[in-house]
């Protein structure tokens, strides 16, 4: 989540199970739509600037969609045939657009519940004219279990994710081993796992459930690979824009990690 969309203070809507994905074709029966389950996510409010609101009723009927039941056709969705990527919460979208205009060939779909956080990426799409970049709004673990294929993503994208640093609250965050394995079942033969986070604990959580994954690969040192053999042949890129939240981590002596997996072929 990039923009520090993710590290609140404000309320939250219970004990988390969003990290557990449900069984196959069983629905939560709990919560509205958008908050199907107990998430791993921060509930965050916010009105809509009146300019955010009129770029909103212009662009979304084309460019977004809340989560649903039905599988998602992408290609019909973009209007082309493309390798997809999935962001798993795009925050405000500052690394979003970025990377998106970098990889003009791929299809990246942006994951997010805050909806001027989305508002904002909205506005600079509909500014930039930025043509490959299309929105969800809702639970990604929702979105991967009923609408995301099996063997179907190029990529995979998760830029800091709340750490829910308190020890009781570990259930909360989304990287348990049953969310990293249904990741990994969404991923093609050879597509690529990208996470980053600023948080040390969080960093060593991260590097034992990837380490766990049967499914998973290590393409960079913090995963156990050698960067260097892979980003050349990767299909997507390893660099990632700083932003705002990014570099006021850093300033204030928070390391950055990045864990980057590929499916085993």
């Amino acid at each position: 989540m990039n923009d520090a969309v993710n590290h609140t203070d404000e309320s939250v809507p219970g004990p988390s199970t969003a990290a557990v994905p449900l069984e196959a074709g069983r629905r939560s029966t709990t919560g509205s739509r958008l908050y199907p389950r107990v998430t791993s996510f921060r509930s965050r409010r916010g009105a809509l600037t009146p300019n955010q609101q009129a770029s909103w009723d212009r662009m979304w009927p084309r460019i977004g969609r809340p989560v649903g039941d039905e599988p998602l056709d992408a290609d019909a969705w973009f209007g082309r045939s493309a390798p997809l990527v999935i962001e798993i919460g795009c925050g405000t979208g500052t690394a979003t657009a970025e990377m998106a205009q970098a990889e003009p060939h791929l299809n990246l779909i942006g994951i997010e519940v805050y909806q001027p956080g989305l508002a904002q990426l909205v506005q600079r799409i509909e500014r930039e004219d930025i043509g490959n970049i299309r929105l969800l709004r809702g639970d990604a673990v929702d979105v991967l279990e009923n609408m995301i294929a099996e063997n179907s993503l190029t990529g995979v994208r998760v830029f800091f994710p709340d750490p829910w640093p308190k020890a009781r609250h570990h259930k909360r965050r989304l990287l348990q081993p049953a969310t990293l394995s249904l990741i990994a079942s969404r991923l093609r033969p050879g597509g690529v796992l990208h996470v980053a986070t600023d948080h040390a604990d969080y960093a060593e959580w991260i590097a034992a459930v990837g380490a766990g994954e049967p499914q998973l690969t290590g393409l960079n040192e913090a995963t156990g690979g050698v960067s260097a053999e892979h980003r050349d042949t990767a299909p997507i890129g390893f660099d990632r824009p700083v932003t705002k939240f990014e570099g006021k981590a850093q300033r204030a002596g928070s390391a950055i990690t990045e864990f980057i997996w590929g499916k085993i072929e």
